[in-house]
């Protein structure tokens, strides 16, 4: 009997994006460092990663896109976001330590997102070894490896002497070859920010993944309330290049701020949006109630005193006109719960400096979507700083708005999505441009190409009135949703 195949057209094998996770020390960057045949792991502060970074691979024709996720509990926050964004997880246990907290939070993150995982047993050249422990471990953590009857793989490697490396990678493409990934080869470019900066020289630079589409040099994106005109595109080799597709990792720069990690990334055409505020969790730090003076608020944690007034003395001298600084705190050791608290309450940023943020303070922070900074290097923690305040409190002209709507239904249609909708304050014009938002989350930023009443064309349409319009880009919008108009730049 021959099983029918229903074939979709269109659709493209796309490389798979694999995130490495663990407990700090247990040879994440190592291994994919023995993966990829370069030296990350040796300029990383103490050996331990600072940033996500994204690299993609060659292995028997087949290109694997590696997300390397921070392992120290400072950066648990990072750690999830790089979750989110892959297709399988390598977890990474070192056979002669096992199963440790940061495992444990790692295996938290992997069912949440609920991507597909491989347990990598690494250092098994140790004298030490014991792969039967990890297995039994992992099933005191309610997971099953495959010989104990689940589902989850277990290889066994060395990212010292590369044994099991080939292995692993035969792993993942099997794995990946289960879940089928694929990519409809006409849809629009969407990307996600893994990881951004604000470099001196070039600016504000983000670091994106390709989720579908294409994206090219010259194109218009926008990123969360950000926009620009790509400018360059480089590759994780240093390379640079005109276009990049799906599940390549790419080194953007044309954006002018900068956006946050895990903002969605969509073309915007030649939409010039007006800024509006930004949402609550962007202004961390700073009050703008008073318009006049930003006030920018720090939790400083640092190992010793003399390094504490050192930094609190420098930071003093970074204030401007218009920025005051305000120490919420000043004192010596870890982050603790209680900081984490404080942080939260007075919307405080926490600097720490040579110190580290206990283990249930990171999940608190995680939580409640505190941010944490962590350095070694006082003249690096001086330097972000200074970038930071200058991005967050630079000046911008206020934007028009013209009137909102309220969207009443969608229609597909042959020329693209008509929404339907009712002014429900001001008025709404062609060629307006759009800011979209659900329960004050924002959807994402278009502008009106096209505008009717019933059968007729119109140029605007008032309070009360329905009309149907034709944005580019498309939002994925669903009644109920408010739109806001500003006047055209």
């Amino acid at each position: 009997m021959t099983e029918k195949v229903e074939v979709k057209q269109n659709l493209l094998t796309r490389p798979p994006v694999v995130a490495i996770m663990g407990h700090v020390d247990h040879g994440k960057t190592s291994l994919l460092d023995a993966i990829r045949n370069s030296r990350v792991a040796e300029k990383e502060h103490g050996g331990i990663t600072q940033h996500i970074g994204a690299y993609q691979i060659d292995f028997k024709n087949q290109k694997i896109t590696f997300i390397d996720t921070p392992g120290h509990a400072a950066f648990s926050q990072m750690r999830a976001r790089g979750a989110q964004v892959t297709d399988l997880v390598i977890l990474v246990i070192a056979a002669d330590d096992g199963v440790m907290p940061q495992t444990k939070e790692s295996l938290s993150h992997i069912k949440a997102s609920g991507v597909p995982f491989i347990i990598a047993a690494n250092k098994i050249d140790l004298p030490g070894a014991d792969i039967n422990r990890i297995k039994q471990q992992l099933a005191e953590n309610d997971v099953l490896v495959e010989e104990y009857g689940g589902n989850v793989p277990v290889v066994a490697v060395s990212a010292k002497t590369k044994q099991g490396l080939d292995d692993l990678l035969d792993m993942v493409i099997l794995v990946c070859q289960v879940n089928e990934l694929k990519v409809s080869s006409k849809k629009e470019f969407v990307g996600v920010v893994i990881e951004s900066k604000l470099d001196r020289f070039r600016g504000p630079v983000a670091t994106i993944l390709v989720k579908s589409g294409v994206l090219k040099v010259g194109d218009q994106i926008t990123a969360g309330n950000t926009r620009g005109k790509v400018r360059s595109l480089k590759l994780f080799d240093g390379k640079t290049t005109n276009q990049v597709v799906v599940s390549t990792p790419v080194e953007v720069m044309g954006l002018k701020e900068v956006p946050q990690v895990g903002e969605k990334v969509e073309l915007s055409g030649s939409v010039d949006v007006a800024p509006i505020e930004a949402k609550e969790t962007k202004n961390i730090g700073f009050d703008f109630a008073d318009n006049s003076k930003k006030e920018f608020r720090l939790v400083i944690k640092a190992d010793v005193a003399g390094s504490l007034e050192a930094i609190v003395r420098s930071i003093q001298e970074l204030q401007t006109p218009d920025s005051e600084v305000k120490f919420i705190l000043k004192e010596t050791g870890d982050i603790t719960e209680s900081d984490i608290y404080l942080a939260q309450s007075t919307k405080a940023l926490i600097i720490g400096f040579n110190v580290k943020p206990l283990p249930s303070a990171a999940k608190i922070a995680e939580r409640e979507k505190v941010l944490i900074r962590t350095y070694s290097v006082i003249y690096e923690l001086l330097d972000e700083l200074k970038e930071g305040i200058d991005v967050l409190t630079k000046k911008e002209a206020e934007p028009e708005i013209k009137g909102k709507a309220s969207i009443l239904a969608l229609f597909d249609t042959s020329s693209g999505t008509v929404v339907g909708a009712r002014v429900t304050e001001g008025e709404v014009s062609r060629n307006d441009n759009l800011k979209a938002f659900r329960e004050k989350e924002l959807v994402g930023s278009a502008k009106v190409t096209s505008m009717r009443h019933e059968k007729d064309e119109i140029s605007k349409a008032t309070s009360g009135q329905e009309f149907g319009i034709v944005t580019k880009p498309t939002l994925d919008l669903a009644p109920g949703d408010v739109i806001i108009a500003y006047k055209s730049g």
